[in-house]
């Protein structure tokens, strides 16, 4: 991966960060989804917020660099360079390994479909602009 657009990570890597600000806002879904685990305010105030936020980073990173590789596998390149392809890959990862794992937990965890539903979808959405960040963004020569 000699040819790996830094920018396409790092702006994959930022893209869980920016819609999770607007997603979870109360605009949209943050009353519902702190409504859906019991979350107030107060509770949310004792979080370790640079612990979070960092570590979420780190992980957001691994999923970046994971999706340039998914998107970009051999065969998968000329036409196939676009955020539309890379959407999709994002959308395979999201429905058939994220949505599933979370559906798994809350189950077990007897959390409700409400709070399932929402972080399943934000999920869904994240993953399908990140993978198409990093398709449209990165460019390797076919090895087939």
């Amino acid at each position: 991966m000699e040819n790996l657009n830094i920018l396409s990570l790092v702006l994959a890597t930022l893209t869980p960060m920016i819609i999770g600000s607007l997603y979870y806002s109360k605009l949209l879904f943050g009353n519902a989804w702190m409504d859906s685990i019991g979350m107030t305010p107060e509770k949310q105030k004792e979080g370790n917020m640079p612990v979070i936020f960092g570590v979420s980073l780190v992980m957001a990173f691994l999923m970046a660099f994971f999706l340039v590789g998914f998107n970009n596998g051999p065969g998968q390149e000329g036409e196939f360079d676009t955020f539309k392809h890379g959407a999709f890959h994002g959308a395979i990862v999201a429905l058939f390994l994220v949505v599933p794992t979370f559906i798994s937990n809350g189950l077990f965890e007897q959390k409700g479909w409400k709070n399932i539903l929402i972080n399943g979808l934000y999920w869904l959405i994240t993953l399908v602009v990140m993978g198409g960040i990093v398709d449209a963004m990165n460019h390797f020569p076919n090895t087939v």
